[in-house]
């Protein structure tokens, strides 16, 4: 079983800064290919805001480029988000996510499980 927990966030007036984490721990074996961060608002579908690939490939969805940034350690499993200029909109449940491929043998393309934190709320004020 793979733990994935978040910390941070909260409430935050508009053009300020706050910092997530996110740590998985549990049976990894150095499987993790990809860490992100989603959110999700109210009547909304939950939609990607950044990742980072196990190779250091960062994606940013257009709406946080410029703004966010984020840290992956592979070597602790550990994911970050630097949330910067925060603005009402960014207002969220913002959920950790981690992708293992598991490959068993060197002809196996492998499996890809992914997992999940609690989440996290992050309420930006104006």
């Amino acid at each position: 079983q793979v733990q994935v927990v978040e910390s941070g966030g909260g409430l935050v007036q508009a053009g300020g800064s706050m910092t997530l984490s996110c740590a998985a721990s549990g049976r990894i074996f150095n499987s993790i290919n990809n860490m992100g961060w989603y959110r999700q608002a109210p009547g909304k579908q939950r939609e990607l805001v950044a990742s980072i690939s196990s190779e250091g490939n960062r994606n940013y969805t257009d709406f946080v480029k410029g703004r966010f940034i984020i840290l992956g350690d592979y070597a602790k499993n550990t994911v970050t988000l630097q949330m910067n200029n925060l603005i009402p909109e960014d207002t969220a449940t913002y959920y950790c996510h981690v992708r293992l491929l598991v490959v068993l043998s060197p002809y196996d393309p492998g499996q890809e499980y992914d997992y999940w934190g609690q989440g996290t709320q992050v309420t930006v004020s104006s």
